[in-house]
């Protein structure tokens, strides 16, 4: 029986339980059994499976590009999701519509109930850590922590500003990015004036 590469990642961390691993020999391991099970050529991008369960809560990174298995944090992060009548209240609160554009179930948009602070942070099941985004921007803040948004978001508006001669906007902008820097925020997304 083949099985996917997010079964063969989760059955590598299982067999491994609380040990923080790097994820090489996971990747190794993977390339190998997959090879293995009958499949012509190595699976794509491993590595993005690993990211992908731990965003799903099913890993925990330790650090960047190790990550472990704990079950007791995994029934601990399945209390931490947002009940049917949770998620009812944030989006009644919301006007059933996405916080960052507006658009909802009247556009014809599907709406998510998304954790603020998340999950895999710590983030809890309340609704006042709750917010309705649509699909398209809860899946931009799955693939980038919340402050990277803003910084990246702030780093375009500001060189669009720049270019259109927008100088109020573009003041706004640096000023933001400038407490982004002293508190050395996301430092790891370079912003050059």
């Amino acid at each position: 029986m083949r099985r996917t590469v997010n079964q063969l990642i989760l059955e590598y961390f299982q067999n491994h339980p609380k040990q923080e691993v790097e994820h090489g020999p996971v990747v190794d391991w993977i390339t190998e059994q997959w090879l293995q099970e009958g499949h012509e050529t190595p699976p794509r991008d491993p590595w993005r499976g690993i990211r992908s369960l731990h965003q799903k809560g099913l890993l925990v990174k330790a650090r960047k590009g190790v990550y472990l298995y704990d079950e007791d944090l995994i029934l601990q992060r399945e209390l931490e999701d947002f009940s049917p009548e949770q998620k009812a209240e944030i989006f009644a609160r919301d006007n059933y519509r996405c916080v960052v554009c507006g658009l909802g179930q009247n556009s014809g948009v599907e709406i998510h109930a998304d954790h603020i602070k998340p999950k895999d942070k710590g983030g809890k099941a309340i609704t006042e850590n709750g917010q309705t985004l649509c699909a398209k921007h809860n899946f931009f803040k799955k693939n980038h922590q919340q402050t990277e948004t803003g910084k990246r978001m702030f780093i375009r508006l500001h060189a669009l500003a720049k270019k259109d001669g927008d100088v109020d906007l573009e003041n706004f902008c640096r000023e933001i990015l400038e407490v982004f820097e002293q508190h050395n925020i996301n430092g790891h997304i370079v912003w050059k004036e």
